[in-house]
């Protein structure tokens, strides 16, 4: 029996897993497995397999009772959870709603994006991401008074939007304890900006994380851009957690690790810089020397065309290292 077999085995007859950390999972760590991203049942998920918290939504169809067991669980295991929420369309209703119900299961933050997408992907000229700034100012507009109301603070992950000079722009605006960011450690590379580059400019604003190491190699259009096991990429992880505690000590440490195919960022073509003013042939540069100086440790992950028991112990083995390191090197126990 490997040890996956017995942590399922161990969960399926209620004994602890051999390895535990506090540090925390979102749902798409489990691109693969796709479990439940509802709170109580993904808190189930994720505490059987050694992780001390969770990101995860509450269901559409929550009762008062579920929001009671949900907050018991926390209280009777010790673990964590933040709530995903879209933010506001229109109005705040039910952006609303979800905080006041995630303040009462006992969430301790909330994590959401302005986009669901990716920048370079996403929009075809520049008046599109025009459009799309002055939308998430309007929905942003709705939903900090929400977290100040319910004193429960708003955590705006860089989702390959925003960059590292662009992202701090919002929480001067909306500036109040009660917004900032969930930082992730490794989606601004898309944006040609250092890991460290971006956690340091968004640290004093830090409220959640997405914790995870990145390989990178490159391609003819660019470079090619996966998550790796915790450890054996690009990110200085210990110092980047030790800089984040310094800002907010209580800030819990989630990890977004994905399993899938090596994302393809294709900075060397015109169509990837139509939302910038002009391309900055500096940061290109420096991207490109980074990415040459780091070749992967090992063959960047790919899912597709695996059958679906060998993407699951590809993905299994992944995570499994990943929980082993932040026990272990990062501190995380």
């Amino acid at each position: 029996m490997n040890r996956r077999e017995f942590l399922s085995a161990a969960a399926a007859a209620g004994q602890p897993p051999a390895q535990r950390t506090s540090m925390g999972v979102s749902p798409d760590s489990f691109a693969v497995r796709r479990p439940a991203r509802t709170a109580l049942e993904f808190l189930q998920f994720a505490h059987a397999r050694g992780f001390g918290g969770v990101q995860a939504a509450l269901p559409a169809d929550f009762t008062a009772e579920y929001l009671k067991k949900v907050r018991e669980f926390c209280s009777r295991t010790g673990a964590y959870w933040e709530l995903l929420a879209p933010l506001p369309g229109e109005d705040a209703g039910t952006f609303e709603r979800l905080v006041k119900a995630g303040k009462e299961a006992g969430a301790e933050c909330i994590r959401s994006v302005c986009l669901v997408g990716r920048r370079y992907e996403t929009f075809r000229s520049m008046e599109e991401w025009r459009e799309f700034v002055r939308r998430s100012h309007r929905r942003l507009a709705l939903a900090v008074p929400v977290a100040e109301k319910h004193r429960l603070p708003l955590g705006i992950e860089n989702h390959k939007d925003w960059t590292a000079q662009e992202m701090p722009e919002l929480f001067r605006k909306y500036s109040s304890e009660y917004f900032g960011a969930c930082i992730d450690f490794g989606n601004n590379v898309s944006l040609l900006d250092e890991p460290m580059e971006l956690i340091e400019a968004l640290a004093p604003w830090v409220i959640n994380t997405h914790v995870k190491d990145m390989a990178v190699q490159e391609y003819a259009e660019g470079f090619l851009l996966s998550e790796a096991p915790l450890g054996k990429g690009i990110v200085d992880l210990k110092r980047a957690v030790s800089l984040l505690r310094s800002k907010r000590p209580r800030v819990r440490f989630s990890m977004d690790t994905l399993v899938r195919d090596p994302l393809r960022i294709p900075c060397l073509t015109e169509q990837y810089w139509v939302t910038f003013e002009q391309p900055d042939a500096r940061r290109l540069a420096r991207m490109l020397r980074l990415v040459r100086a780091h070749p992967p440790r090992e063959p960047l992950p790919r899912v597709t065309g695996l059958p679906r028991e060998q993407a699951l112990a590809l993905e299994g083995r992944i995570l499994d290292e990943c929980l082993a390191y932040a026990a272990g090197p990062l501190g995380l126990a």
